[in-house]
């Protein structure tokens, strides 16, 4: 572990972090062999997968050798960082996962569910209603509601895109509903 004459074992975590700084790879191998085994101790009791946290080791310090200068020592000990780094990319994995399952099982349900041909009929009618309802708004309205609730943006994301105050954006789709429910009414899409 000598290299330029310096001995990696006799210093400091943050001097290691320098070394691997500087390309040094027997400094990441020092840093991996005093914080190698928390790393993947912590990973694995997150994932419950040895692969899964062996994977999330190698990130941890393929991260640390890429980005060696995000390592503050006066925020912390490089233990602390790596296990901070260690949860967060497992927690990422763990939630994406759920996700993936809930996403799974949505479709799934959706697959099975029966063909219902009167009810589609019926989805395809209304959705003709909404679209003539929709073009008797004002630009303004329209765009905002189509923004809002056909393009999943948030208000305050409506209001930046089309350089509105919020409570302009909020005016807007909130007229242009009533508007748009009234025009549904008429054309018999939905009740009074």
């Amino acid at each position: 572990m000598e290299e330029l004459g310096i001995d990696l074992q006799g210093i400091s975590d943050a001097a290691v972090v320098v070394a691997i700084g500087r390309w040094r790879p027997d400094a990441l191998a020092e840093a991996y062999r005093r914080h190698g085994g928390a790393v993947f101790s912590l990973a694995l009791r997150v994932l419950r997968d040895r692969g899964r946290a062996e994977d999330v080791t190698q990130t941890v310090f393929t991260t640390l050798w890429e980005e060696a200068d995000r390592f503050d020592p006066e925020r912390g000990s490089l233990r602390s960082y790596l296990l901070t780094m260690a949860h967060r990319r497992s927690v990422d994995i763990v939630r994406s996962e759920d996700r993936r399952r809930d996403r799974e099982v949505r479709l799934a349900g959706l697959a099975e569910a029966p063909y219902d041909l009167e009810r589609e009929a019926w989805d395809l009618a209304v959705g003709e209603r909404v679209r003539a309802a929709l073009g008797t708004l004002g630009e303004a309205e329209r765009q905002a509601i189509e923004m809002a609730y056909f393009g999943g943006h948030t208000y305050r994301e409506v209001a930046g895109l089309l350089g509105e105050p919020e409570g302009t954006v909020k005016s807007r789709i909130r007229y242009g509903l009533r508007r748009l429910r009234t025009a549904l009414v008429d054309v018999g899409a939905v009740e009074r």
